[in-house]
């Protein structure tokens, strides 16, 4: 099952100089649902005259910059400072082959999402961009002010339990779509709301939905008002 697309799609600049995987990681990008590729740059240089162009034109072009570390004319570390100085504020993915613990940490003090070593699988392409997405509409489904609770319920969506701490049977992707439909909607749903939304089976819905209120990210109540036996439904923890 794909995930839901986000309601405006997430426009992404892939940096790399190697020409082939700089198509690849285009072709990956074309095929998420909720992502549009926006560009792709060789050289640090013409990913800073992109978003440079980005901001004098005053429109958001760029939301997400895919960025290779290490590339013929700037270090990674040096766009991400001048990307920073130029006051954009757009997110950066690295994906790199640079496996040295300093640099990682310098890339994540430096404010990057996430951290793709090469090489990989669309697989853990796909999941690590899914997290983020996942991540932007969780901020994004708040007012201008915000609670603790809410900024942790967000930036949870980069760190996703591993496939080993779930119950047999349930997947991640799924269980993703799930807490994003479930964290975006504003009032309380049932199993069936879910399940109608998602293409899911009733069934299938209640395991996720389960499986959210036992960990303690979702409340579970039965719904009251109905004919015959109460229906549960769930609401996020915020």
């Amino acid at each position: 099952m794909a995930d839901r697309p986000a309601a405006h799609p997430i426009r992404v600049l892939v940096v790399e100089d190697d020409p082939i995987a700089a198509e690849a990681h285009a072709l990956y990008v074309k095929r998420l649902d909720g992502f549009d590729l926006a560009g792709i740059a060789g050289t640090g240089s013409e990913a800073l005259a992109m978003l440079r162009r980005q901001t004098e034109a005053g429109g958001a072009v760029v939301d997400l910059v895919l960025l290779d570390m290490n590339l013929p004319d700037l270090h990674g570390l040096d766009i991400i400072r001048r990307i920073r100085g130029s006051g954009s504020s757009v997110d950066v993915i690295a994906i790199t082959a640079v496996r040295e613990l300093g640099v990682v940490r310098s890339a994540i003090s430096s404010g990057i999402v996430q951290y793709l070593i090469k090489p990989f699988t669309y697989s853990a392409f796909s999941e690590k961009l899914g997290n983020y997405r996942l991540f932007r509409e969780n901020l994004h489904a708040q007012a201008s002010s915000t609670t603790q609770s809410e900024v942790d319920n967000a930036f949870a969506a980069l760190r996703p339990p591993s496939q080993g701490t779930l119950p047999k049977g349930l997947s991640e992707e799924t269980l993703r779509a799930v807490v994003s439909f479930l964290s975006a909607a504003p009032a309380p749903v049932s199993a069936v709301e879910v399940a109608s939304s998602l293409e899911l089976s009733r069934v299938t819905a209640r395991r996720y939905l389960e499986h959210l209120a036992d960990g303690g990210s979702a409340r579970r109540m039965p719904r009251y008002g109905t004919r015959g036996r109460p229906e549960l439904e769930y609401t996020w923890n915020r």
